[in-house]
Order: structure tokens, then sequence, then C-alpha cells
């Protein structure tokens, strides 16, 4: 499998009190993570995609209680959401067995995870529209960081070491895949997290959804009873 090709120049200029609050949240956490782990691009993916997953969870749950008491339809926006939240968990799993984490780093990614949970789930209820242009803002970010992981790898300061097993099996790799096709189809992956979420937030407030990268294929996780039916 080899992964789509996405536009790295893609950013939504912003447009209104909403959207500059949404970038100027993502560009104080783009400075922290770029104070805290430097170029550690390995440990930051492990603490980053932990907070990764969890808007996705979050959008899924209010908008799953939201539409059972309109009773409508959710417009497919629920399982997208809770599709994302399972594929950031994925770059989690796969990262681990990459990086290994410090028993600080996984401390901190308790605490981070606890505070941006509590602040994102706020966010969502008070405008969700704000919501998801932060999470397409993060994902513009995490383009960008995964560009530079490349460049990392091509430039022999990051090991090519030998894909994990997990990503294999998830995105379809072949045997010989490498860290390196990991991080394309990682990057692909937020390249098409970054066009949905704007998308979701261009058609909250009114506007053009814009086109959507392309999301690379991988196996469904099936919940065990499926398994076994």
């Amino acid at each position: 499998m080899t992964a789509p090709l996405i536009d790295l120049g893609v950013h939504h200029a912003p447009d209104g009190l909403s959207d500059r609050v949404a970038l100027g949240f993502t560009k104080v956490l783009r400075w922290t993570a770029d104070t805290f782990f430097a170029e550690r691009y390995g440990h930051r993916a492990v603490v980053l995609e932990t907070v990764a997953a969890v808007p996705g969870m979050v959008g899924a749950t209010i908008n799953h209680l939201q539409c059972l008491r309109r009773m409508c339809d959710d417009k497919g926006w629920i399982r997208t959401l809770m599709d994302e939240a399972e594929n950031e968990r994925m770059h989690l799993m796969t990262f681990i067995e990459i990086s290994q984490p410090t028993r600080f780093e996984r401390a901190v990614i308790i605490g981070v995870q606890w505070i941006f949970y509590v602040v994102f789930f706020a966010l969502y209820l008070i405008s969700s529209k704000t919501a998801h242009r932060v999470v397409g803002y993060f994902e513009e970010e995490a383009v960008i960081s995964y560009t530079h992981y490349l460049a990392e790898i091509d430039e022999g300061r990051s090991a090519n070491v030998a894909a994990p097993a997990i990503a294999k099996r998830y995105w379809g790799l072949p045997d010989d895949a490498t860290l390196r096709d990991v991080v394309l189809v990682v990057r692909a992956d937020e390249a098409h997290h970054r066009d949905v979420n704007h998308g979701f937030a261009n058609e909250l407030a009114g506007l053009p959804l814009g086109a959507i990268a392309p999301c690379p294929p991988h196996v469904e996780l099936a919940p065990h009873w499926k398994k076994a039916a």
C-alpha cells in the first residue's frame, strides 16, 4: 500500500473571532510542543497522539446525545468522528512501539489528556464550530510536524527502523516497510482529518465544505462480538 498524495500547503485562513481563537490556541500548543520536545519527533508523536485521539470521541459523544435529544439523524458525523478517534489511537499504538515513552512522558500524557479532555469538551458545548476549527488547525500542524519527521529520516538524523507489526497489519504495509512508510501514511491520515474537520466547521458556519484529502486504506477494527458471530 502506498500513501496517497496530499496537498501539504492547505491552510484555512481565519475568518472572524472564532477562527482566530482556534488558530491562536493551536499556535500556543505548537510552541509548547516545540519547546518541550524540540526535534524528538517520535516522543512528540506519542504525547500528541494521545491528545489527537480526544476530539473525535468528544465530538461523537456530544453529537450522539444531541441526536437522541432532538430525535434526528446525525448525517454520518458520529461514525466519522469515532473513526477519527480510533485512527488517532492506532497512531499512538504504533509510535509507542517505536519510541518507548519514559515514565515522565507517561505522567505528562495522563495530565495533558485529562486537562485537554475537559477543556475540549467545554469548548465543544460552547461552540462546536470553533472546536472543529481547532482540530483542523491541529491537523495542519500535524502534517507539518510529520513532514519535518520525514526530513529527519531522509537526512539520517532519525533511524529508518523497521515498521512495527501493528502498523503493517493496520495499513496493510509490506513486510519490508520502514518507519518512513509509517510516517507517510500517518501524515496522509492527518491531512484527511484536517480537511474533514475544517469541512465540519465550514458546514456549521454555512460555508462551502472544500476538498477532502483521501484517507489511506486500513483494516476495520471489528469488535469482539462481531468476530465471534
